[in-house]
């Protein structure tokens, strides 16, 4: 009899352990990724709990070349670069303004809390110009310490460190995993509620927004400063 109950205790004991196993395996469940799958132009991931932004305090304007995205409905976003914190990724966007590329695109992906994104000739987040550039970021080995906080514009590129190109995003709410991994190079002076009017669209499950929202005219005043054209690299 005493060994039966020795021999149930262990048998209690191991089916104890497996449960313990089971439920540790279940509780460590995958996060979800924003985007949609198989994009050839990588989509920055929407950290868990995004930090709550303050009313937006006056963006005091500096030195830097300031863009300015008219959308097609007349309200305008104006955005200054900053070539000191990634010079080959402003020269890059510089020189796609003055060539009209990004008049007519549109915004075709939006996040609640997160950020917008354009950029893409085709619409649909896997375009670009033709050729990618370096990424100037700290996980690049390059020293960039804008954070991706709201207002701040950065380039998306796929999971490959030197393939952005044209895309780009701005962000509507503070994100810090996103610093150091994405070339961060501007900032919104005006036009957040504009930005806001936008990321708030009604979408589909691709995050596309179901109106276009187009870029009718994008122009750039370099205050100026004459602007190289940037070092591309082939794709």
């Amino acid at each position: 009899m005493k060994r039966n109950r020795t021999h149930l205790k262990m048998v209690l004991l191991l089916v104890a352990a497996l449960m313990l196993v089971i439920t540790a395996g279940c509780g460590g469940g995958s996060k979800k990724t924003e985007g949609a799958g198989g994009a050839a132009t990588a989509q920055p991931t929407k950290a868990p709990s995004p930090s709550p932004s303050p009313t937006d305090a006056p963006v005091i304007e500096g030195d830097g070349p300031v863009v300015t995205i008219e959308m097609d409905n007349g309200e305008k976003i104006r955005i200054e670069l900053f070539p000191e914190t990634a010079p080959n990724t402003v020269n890059n966007f510089i020189s796609l303004v003055k060539k009209g590329f990004y008049d007519g695109l549109i915004f075709h992906r939006v996040i609640p809390d997160f950020m917008i994104q354009g950029g893409d000739p085709d619409g649909i987040g896997t375009g670009g110009p033709g050729y990618g550039i370096k990424g100037e970021f700290s996980s690049n080995g390059f020293e960039n310490k804008l954070k991706h906080t709201r207002g701040v514009i950065s380039m998306a590129r796929s999971q490959m460190m030197d393939s952005a190109g044209s895309q780009f995003f701005i962000m509507t709410a503070d994100n810090s995993g996103l610093d150091g991994q994405y070339a961060a190079f501007g900032r919104v002076l005006e036009g957040l509620e504009t930005v806001d009017k936008i990321v708030n669209q009604k979408r589909d499950a691709s995050d596309r927004p179901l109106e276009p929202m187009k870029m009718a005219k994008v122009t750039v005043d370099t205050k100026g400063v004459t602007y190289p054209e940037p070092e591309t690299i082939a794709e």
